[in-house]
């Protein structure tokens, strides 16, 4: 999918701009930076943590999830439902805690 791509490429420029900033290259890091922006404009609008955990506690509870053995059932109907609406390495802790209580 286009977000999962978009979502890769701003990941790649942050790992950028940690390595450019360790390397005392801060034009480097600020042209990454505005790249970054860039692409965000082509995202969908991401969820806020609290959208996101309000989202994930009406799918645990949607399909019957109550443990962490469901993890991977969730997490496969949240990237079907919010692909790129959701970061989905944040979605991970959220199921968690979700499901650990």
């Amino acid at each position: 999918m286009i977000a999962d791509v978009l979502q890769k490429m701003i990941k790649q420029r942050r790992e950028s701009v940690a390595l450019y900033e360790q390397g005392n290259r801060p034009e480097l890091a600020d042209a990454e930076r505005a790249e970054i922006a860039v692409i965000e404009q082509f995202l969908p609008k991401q969820m806020d943590e609290a959208a996101a955990t309000d989202a994930i506690k009406a799918l645990v509870a949607e399909l019957g999830a109550s443990s962490v053995k469901d993890m991977g059932k969730v997490m496969a109907a949240l990237k079907a439902r919010y692909a790129g609406q959701m970061d989905m390495s944040t979605a991970n802790a959220l199921v968690k805690a979700a499901l650990a209580g």
